[in-house]
This record gives structure tokens, C-alpha cells and sequence, in this order.
């Protein structure tokens, strides 16, 4: 019989912290002395002998001491004994190319779903795991898109690290739109009035003109955080690539939304209503500057993102008022969908043996979805990082030290937010924040290209993608005309465009079948 979250982390429930301080490069280090004497609750007895479960994930922060207490409390629930690597960011991608490359891989690799791990995974060196997943109570309770959204050739090679798939919100300022008695824009025509009065009229009554409706950063059309992506779809556009019911594809960039979006923004650019430098702006400058109170809306953000935005704002206006909202169009709400992971966890033909290890295997990441493992990793400890509030909620006692201690298994391993957590009692807009994003994934748009497998892509894909994004800036800011843009398309299906397409439509009807 299961204890309870209160009963397996009564042993460490009094102390002050749970945990040493986390190492550097990957040694022991010695405890601090706020968690001298600190122990692992006895969450379970084991019956058997624990599994050895060996792990590479990317580092986050500072390298956790090796047995230290989350990762013990992790051990005796799962009845495992754990081995992890941890491997710098900016390194991570090299490292697991070179394991692979040497054979020489753990028992779980997360990794990133990039040509070269499709590559591998077409190469037969992952356990396909798709007929077992109805075994795991907890793996099969997830919405099926998240497994849809990392199956490779339409097999599933692997666990998502979970993430929100309908994500994408706008953040603005509603003190000030408020205040001008402004509505939030839903067509079109809509978002350039309301750009226009907000960058004309001196919303924020400083007697200047030094405010945007909007700001752009040169990543503007940057992948899954596009935001001329994003308002096409909110306009009924498809996401990235549209399929129609016989298979043909089409790229989004000459559908009639996204052409309609691209001239709003060179409209805008014209008119000096968004900020002339953005094709040479960095985000996080751009954040600042929306930060300091020059801009009114925020389009390139994240539900979540907004209360995080509102405690730093209110140190230089003291005044704002921020909100949210998902992106809706004139047929209600529609949210451009995101891959719903930070890539996935599998399991290596070279390390894994047999079904027996991959069913061990399987089993270890379910029983982290349960309850007292949830509450682990996405809250910490009860008296150390967290209390628990009043109708189920709980809140932070000590929110630095949980990402110190705790946020680098949680980033890594596997848990949801949604699902078997309490949730947390916070601000008004942190917890609206809370909600929509996994509201939005009932309004979300798939992308019908993002499991599909091309040559073309993985030979040239980033030289395309580059090629049709600068074409986008040259339009917005006037270096080329609608003949010039229809020039650029042009190019682009001649330098493997067309190949893409007909590659990406062979591999869905062979997904179909």
C-alpha cells in the first residue's frame, strides 16, 4: 500500500532544507549546513532487487550531488538505483551524436527530435514501444497527441518530456488598453486599428511618442514562437503546413491568411506603427524595452509567461496591469499548437537487451506520474518547498530553493502539470496563466508536417526555412514587392521546395495506411 506524500516525506518534513547544496562538474560536494542529517523519506519497502537505470539528460543549473535526497526519494519509490549523466545545453546534441556514433549509450537518452535522431531511430537503434504503452496506467492516460507528436515513420520510439502543446497567448497591458477603451483585435483590420491607436495616441500620457502597440525582435518568425504563424492561424490559417483531405500539402506562406498577415506587417512597417530596427533586435532587448513600458501588447509570449512579465514591469511602472488571452480570430479562439514536449525519452537497442528491461524501463517512468512522484518533482518537498493553502491548493515556501534542488528533474524526467499535482495557489493571473495553457490545447492547430520524415529537410531544410524567413523581412520592410515575394516562393521550390512537398506527401499517405 502506497503512503502518502505527508507520511513518505514525514522524515524530512522538520528540516529546514532537503538537499545539499548542488556541485559543480559533476562531483560530490559537502552538504551545507542547512542540510546536514538531511534523509530520504522511506516511501516503499522493495520487494525485489532495485533496477539499474542509467540516464543522460542536459544540465540544468548546477549538477545535483550525487544521492542527494530528491534523488533518493526518486530511487526508493521507483525501487531503482539511478545513474545520471549530466551534460551541458550548449553541448547536449554533440555529446549524443557521439555516444551513438561509439555505441555507447545509457539505458534512456533524452533526446531531441532533430534529423539526426530520426536518422538513428529509421536505423532500428530504439526499442519501438507503442504496443506497450496501454500497459502503463498512467503513460496511457495522456492525451494521444502528445505520443503522435514524437512518433517517427508513425512508430512511437519513446516518452515525451511533456510540455503544454496550446501554449501561445497574448500578454497586454490592461490598464492601458482599458483606459483607451480598446477591445483586444480579432481580424485583421482589427490589430492594425488597434496597433495604430496605440502607437499614435499616447496611451501611457507621458506627453511622448515612445510607445508601440506591438514590437518585433528579428526572431520574429523564428519556428514554433512565429508570430506571423501565429495570427494566421487565429485568422482560420493552417499551422506551418496545411493537408487537404486528398494529402496534397501546402506551405503556409502562400495561403491567402498568411500573405494577409505578411501585408499587415509591411503596412505597419511603412507606417512606422512597429518599431523600425527589429530585424536586427535581440529578444531579450525586446523584452526589456516591453518591460520599461514601450510597448502595449505582447505577441511572441507564452500564457504562463504573463505574472512572471508583471512582477518585473511593476518595478519600473508601477502602474501595470498586465492580462492574457488566447489568440481568437473572427471564428473564436485558434492557438497555433506547439510539439507538446522538450524532446523525448528512449531506450537504445546496444543498452537494452530484451522487452523484459524495456518493460522495467516503462515502468519506472509511469510510477513517476504518480501521485507522490508528481507532487516530488513538480512541487518538492511539503515544509521545504512548498505548504499546502486552503481547497487543495499548495504554495511556494521557498521557490529558489526548489529550482536549485528540484527543477533539474523536473525539467527532464517526466511529470505534467495537469495531471495527479495539486495545484499551486498563486496571483490572480499566475493561475489564469495555469489554466489556459492547457485549455488551449482544445483550440489548438496541428502542424501536419511535424512527424513527417524528408531528405530534403534533413539535407537542406534549414537552408530553406532560412531562405523563406528572410524573404518574409525583406517584404515587411519594403526591399521587395508582391513580385519580388512571388520571385522569392519561386526559389524556394526550386531549391527543394517542390521536393519537399512531395516527399512530405508521400511520407503521410504512408502513414495512413
Amino acid at each position: 500500500m502506497n503512503r502518502t506524500p505527508r507520511q513518505w516525506f514525514a522524515a524530512v518534513g522538520t528540516i529546514t532544507m532537503a538537499m545539499g547544496v548542488l556541485a559543480g562538474c559533476g562531483g560530490d560536494q559537502p552538504a551545507s549546513k542547512t542540510t546536514e542529517g538531511a534523509k530520504p523519506a522511506d516511501t516503499k519497502v522493495a520487494d525485489a532487487k532495485p533496477v539499474e537505470v542509467s540516464i543522460v539528460m542536459p544540465q540544468v543549473g548546477d549538477i545535483p550531488a550525487k544521492g542527494n535526497t530528491i534523488e533518493q526519494a526518486i530511487e526508493k519509490y521507483t525501487n531503482t538505483k539511478l545513474s545520471i549523466q549530466w551534460v551541458p545545453n550548449s553541448t547536449y546534441d554533440e555529446k549524443i551524436n557521439v555516444m551513438i556514433a561509439s555505441n555507447e549509450m545509457p539505458k534512456i537518452m533524452k533526446v531531441n527530435y532533430v534529423p539526426t535522431i530520426i536518422s538513428t531511430v529509421q536505423g532500428d537503434q530504439f526499442w519501438e514501444i507503442g504496443a506497450y504503452l496501454k500497459d502503463y496506467k498512467n503513460l496511457a492516460a495522456q492525451n494521444p497527441q502528445y505520443y503522435e507528436n514524437i512518433k517517427v515513420d508513425g512508430k512511437l520510439y519513446g516518452i515525451p518530456n511533456y510540455r503544454e502543446i496550446g501554449r501561445p497567448a497574448v500578454i497586454y497591458r490592461k490598464d492601458l488598453m482599458g483606459a483607451m477603451g480598446l477591445k483586444l483585435p480579432k481580424t485583421l483590420d482589427d490589430w492594425y486599428n488597434v496597433v495604430k491607436t496605440l502607437t499614435l495616441d499616447d496611451p501611457d500620457k507621458n506627453g511622448k511618442n515612445d510607445t508601440y502597440g506591438i514590437m518585433l525582435d528579428k526572431k520574429y518568425n523564428d519556428g514554433v514562437n512565429s508570430v506571423l504563424t501565429r495570427m494566421a492561424v487565429s485568422q482560420g490559417g493552417v499551422n506551418k503546413w496545411g493537408v487537404d483531405s486528398s494529402g496534397k500539402f501546402t506551405p503556409e506562406f502562400v495561403t491567402p491568411q498568411f500573405v494577409d498577415t505578411l501585408k499587415l506587417f509591411r503596412k505597419l512597417y511603412t507606417e512606422k506603427l512597429i518599431n523600425q530596427d527589429f530585424p536586427a533586435l535581440d529578444a531579450t532587448e525586446m523584452d526589456k524595452q516591453f518591460e520599461s513600458g514601450r510597448a502595449v501588447i505582447k505577441i511572441n509570449g507564452v500564457a504562463t509567461n504573463a505574472a512572471n512579465i508583471q512582477d518585473r514591469i511593476v518595478k519600473v511602472v508601477s502602474t501595470a496591469q498586465m492580462d492574457i488571452t488566447p489568440w481568437e480570430g473572427p471564428t473564436g479562439p485558434r492557438v497555433s499548437g506547439q510539439s507538446g514536449n522538450n524532446g523525448f525519452l528512449a531506450f537504445p537497442k546496444a543498452t537494452v537487451k530484451n522487452e523484459t528491461e524495456v518493460r522495467q524501463l516503462l515502468s519506472f517512468l509511469d510510477k513517476l506520474l504518480d501521485k507522490d512522484m508528481s507532487l516530488l518533482q513538480k512541487r518538492g518537498i511539503e515544509g521545504v518547498h512548498h505548504k499546502k493553502a486552503a481547497d487543495g491548493y499548495v504554495e511556494w515556501t521557498d521557490l529558489t530553493l526548489f529550482n536549485r534542488e528540484v527543477k533539474p528533474y523536473r525539467d527532464n524526467l517526466i511529470n505534467f502539470e495537469t495531471y495527479n499535482v495539486p495545484p499551486l495557489k498563486d496571483t490572480e493571473l499566475a493561475m489564469k496563466g495555469y489554466k489556459m495553457e492547457p485549455e488551449g490545447l482544445k483550440y489548438a492547430i496541428a502542424n501536419p508536417a511535424l512527424t513527417l520524415t524528408s531528405q530534403t529537410y534533413s539535407d537542406r531544410g534549414k537552408e530553406l526555412d532560412t531562405q523563406i524567413a528572410d524573404a518574409q523581412t525583406k517584404y515587411i520592410v519594403g526591399k521587395i514587392d508582391d513580385a519580388g515575394w512571388a520571385d522569392e516562393v519561386a526559389k524556394w521550390r526550386k531549391a527543394g521546395g517542390d521536393s519537399l512537398i512531395k516527399e512530405y506527401e508521400a511520407a503521410y499517405a504512408k502513414n495512413k495506411k
